[in-house]
């Protein structure tokens, strides 16, 4: 006579992401005993099968609670390394630049850094000083001392770093990228910086373009020289149709000294145009990590970009990316180029700036988004004639930022 079936291993109490391991489990027996077995085997292993299964469950819910330890503990650690890297006096200038590359004002600044709290509650706490300008009611021949104008910085902590601006975070790198929902910082370095006690709060100052109030996008990449505490912070500005508004830097360096934006245009020759020096190819290694605090590695890549200058004023721009397990992709752009400004078929455009530096963007992101397609927002620095850092971070379809790519490439 032939054996019973046996019962069907009990559906788990854990998640669904662990269902597929369990039922799994049953593969490792057979539906129908053959005649040769016996009733106390078939009891033994029908008695087997829901310990074995509880066992799993148990595994399985103890593996998930140990991700969830680790993802904490590495946050926690990636928060206190974030903190750490920007901790101190910073001081420098802020440039606001149009989307062709032109500089409309320039800023002295003073950013003062500090944090209190312990482990996963500790906050970074960031108060800005703006220079600001003589104001136009001063006393003729009275040498009037520098105002400065205070700006405190909304604080960062574990919860508004990874849920409010989704990190982007490179430690080893000394990389990273944030993102906001208003330029109100900006524009008060714009207005104290510019007009000071001059201004009357007009929405539009005469002469001072600011940043829309309801901005799509409003982008921070900061990128640091390895080895030294200077760095840039870049802004990318879309207006509420997603088009580009105006690029803002800030240009610091912790302690008492202040960089200035031309001192890295000193490896570029005179006579020749911001253009000259990306020409070429850069070969190079990038990393790909996950939005947040945590931010898991998605993947690593060798890279190889050919920017060349054809007939007529052409740009012939190639890309190819090497994954680790040896699968290419390559991105081949035409474009021209109108001053400082890089317009590539296919709607992306690149700007040149002073200081070694370019940010690139769609020209329209809210037609990526009505397309349903991903986009990207990327800044470059040239350190040096052969060697450069660029931060690249993407959107999904529904403007989310979803990753950030740190790439180091040298001039071959």
């Amino acid at each position: 006579m032939a054996a019973a079936a046996l019962p069907s291993i009990p559906a788990p109490k854990t998640k669904i992401l662990h269902h597929n391991r369990i039922k799994n489990l049953g593969l490792l027996f057979p539906v129908n005993m053959s005649n040769s077995c016996n009733s106390n085997k078939r009891r033994s292993i029908s008695c087997c099968c829901p310990a074995m299964a509880a066992k799993s469950s148990n595994a399985a819910v103890a593996e998930e609670e140990d991700r969830e330890k680790y993802e904490e503990a590495m946050s926690t650690d990636a928060l206190h390394r974030f903190i750490n890297l920007n901790l101190g006096d910073w001081n420098g200038s802020f440039y606001q630049f149009d989307a062709h590359g032109n500089m409309m004002q320039n800023v002295t600044t003073k950013l003062a850094v500090s944090s209190y709290g312990e482990d996963e509650l500790i906050s970074l706490i960031q108060t800005l000083y703006i220079k600001q300008p003589p104001s136009r009611t001063s006393i003729s021949g009275y040498d009037q001392e520098p105002e400065w104008a205070e700006y405190k910085i909304k604080e960062t902590n574990m919860f508004t770093v990874d849920k409010y601006q989704q990190i982007g975070f490179f430690p080893q790198e000394k990389a990273f990228s944030l993102r906001y929902q208003t330029a109100g910082m900006l524009e008060t370095v714009l207005r104290a910086g510019v007009l000071g006690e001059d201004d009357i709060g007009e929405e539009s100052p005469k002469n001072l373009k600011l940043p829309c109030r309801h901005p799509s996008v409003v982008c921070e990449n900061c990128l640091y020289l390895q080895k030294t505490d200077v760095r840039a912070r870049a802004f990318h500005i879309m207006d509420p149709k997603g088009v580009l508004e105006m690029f803002l830097i800030f240009l610091e360096q912790r302690g008492d000294k202040a960089p200035c934006l031309s001192s890295f245009d000193v490896f570029m020759d005179n006579d020749s145009s911001r253009l000259d020096a990306w020409l070429g190819q850069w070969k190079g290694h990038s990393i790909t990590k996950r939005s947040g605090v945590y931010g898991a590695t998605i993947a690593k890549a060798d890279t190889n970009a050919i920017l060349e200058m054809k007939n007529k004023g052409q740009l012939i721009q190639d890309i190819t990316s090497t994954s680790e397990g040896g699968v290419s992709t390559n991105v081949h752009w035409t474009g021209t180029m109108s001053g400082n400004l890089i317009s590539f078929d296919g709607g992306f455009q690149m700007t040149l700036l002073p200081g070694g530096m370019y940010l690139a963007c769609p020209s329209n992101v809210g037609k990526s988004v009505a397309q349903s397609q991903s986009f990207h927002l990327e800044f470059c620095w040239m350190v040096s004639p052969f060697e450069r850092h660029r931060l690249v971070r993407t959107y999904d379809v529904e403007g989310l930022a979803v990753s950030t790519t740190y790439v180091f490439e040298t001039k071959q």
